[in-house]
């Protein structure tokens, strides 16, 4: 399946353009998808959910590409809106095509890997959105259960409750009621990453976009290997579930499209690729999301609200991975930490904190380096913090 061509026989309601203000400006309110829905605009006899972009179109204002709401205020149309609807003809079509059923059983089992039924699918530690919601995925296409390396984040909680979906069982439980369970990697496939109760013998399976460096995990024998060079774990699964010729659950479609928003910077971030956006625009017409730009804003409004309250040790520690790296000029473990936040300048305004704790965990980890990236999720800029041998 080919990705098709940004053309689009939409292209009156769509076009470029640099504004994002509209996720920090956004009002809080309790469901997008419930509140999407009593605005949604009708045809072919169902809702029409423009894969995301109904709430755009049904606000279109008088010149092109622009949104006009109560009281007359106008604002241009968002990326993430543009490049739903870039995408709408394809996505409806997409999900059209596949059985209304969310349990049909693709015609031919081969493939569906034997290896990954009935296996344990777990992200990596400082469980991120892509890992729990792909593992979520995951479990859902394969035919298994999604565990927790670690406990979820703000964003993660956010995405469990806007869907329905219980928080998945931490994977040490799991693993003390079936010490012999087979176990899927998702998201990550280095030793370094994995939490430690899983038993590197028991590993049957990667799913994964990240590159391959030292500390990747090496097996006796052959695994089920899946990785791409896509901007997120769950575009992987989302798609998989479409050359399968499987539709997922609302909820399991829910989960998926958050996780991509979350990985991809609400598309914006320089992974992102044209399956991701395929993908988002699919997803949010599976379910049922009518306006793409007030799930993100809120998602991300999750993600920054959890920071507020973090010590400097909770920032520099808290979504942390560690590389090991052996080349010619360099030999040693280095440290990256990234907070993501819609306002950077609270956290840079802590540095007089956060130096001194970067330097402390540098020491008790005994790394080479150790990097912390601050990143503004809604202007797409960052400010690193180094702290060197």
């Amino acid at each position: 399946m080919p990705p098709p061509s940004d053309q689009s026989n939409k292209t009156d309601q769509t076009g470029k353009n640099d504004s994002n203000d509209e996720i920090s400006n956004q009002p809080v309110t309790s469901s997008p998808r419930k509140r999407a829905r009593t605005t949604s605009v009708s045809s072919r006899g169902s809702v029409d959910h423009h894969a995301g972009g109904a709430e755009a179109l049904r606000l279109a204002g008088s010149e092109p590409n622009t949104k006009q709401y109560d009281g007359g205020i106008v604002r241009k149309r968002t990326d993430i809106e543009n490049y739903v609807l870039e995408r709408e003809s394809a996505a409806h079509e997409i999900a059209e095509a596949l059985p209304k059923e969310i349990t049909s059983i693709p015609k031919i089992d081969l493939f569906i890997p034997e290896a990954l039924k009935d296996a344990i699918f777990v992200g990596h530690l400082v469980t991120d959105l892509d890992s729990v919601g792909g593992a979520i995925g995951a479990a859902a296409l394969y035919g298994g259960k999604a565990a927790l390396a670690s406990e979820v984040n703000s964003e993660t909680a956010f995405a469990l409750e806007e869907w329905g979906v219980d928080k998945p069982r931490r994977i040490e439980d799991l693993l003390k009621e079936n010490p012999d369970a087979k176990v899927c990697l998702v998201d990550h496939q280095q030793t370094s990453q994995m939490n430690p109760a899983i038993n590197l013998d028991n590993v049957v399976g990667v799913i994964d976009h990240h590159a391959l460096q030292s500390k990747t995990i090496v097996t006796d024998r052959p695994i089920y290997i899946d990785i791409r060079p896509w901007g997120s774990m769950s575009t992987i699964i989302a798609h998989t579930f479409l050359t399968h010729n499987r539709r997922p659950s609302t909820e399991v479609a829910g989960m998926l499209l958050c996780a991509i928003l979350s990985d991809t910077l609400n598309l914006q971030g320089p992974t992102t690729t044209e399956w991701d956006r395929l993908m988002v625009a699919v997803l949010s017409e599976i379910a049922e999301v009518d306006d793409i730009q007030f799930l993100a804003s809120q998602q991300f409004k999750a993600k920054s609200k959890e920071l507020a309250g973090l010590s400097a040790h909770g920032l520099v520690h808290g979504d942390q991975k560690s590389f090991s790296f052996k080349t010619d000029n360099f030999v040693g473990d280095v440290g990256f930490a990234v907070v993501e936040t819609t306002d950077d300048e609270v956290i840079i305004d802590r540095l007089d904190e956060l130096l001194p704790e970067i330097v402390a965990c540098k020491k008790e980890k005994e790394l080479s380096a150790l990097f912390l990236a601050v990143v503004n999720i809604v202007e797409l800029k960052g400010t690193l913090l180094i702290c060197g041998p």
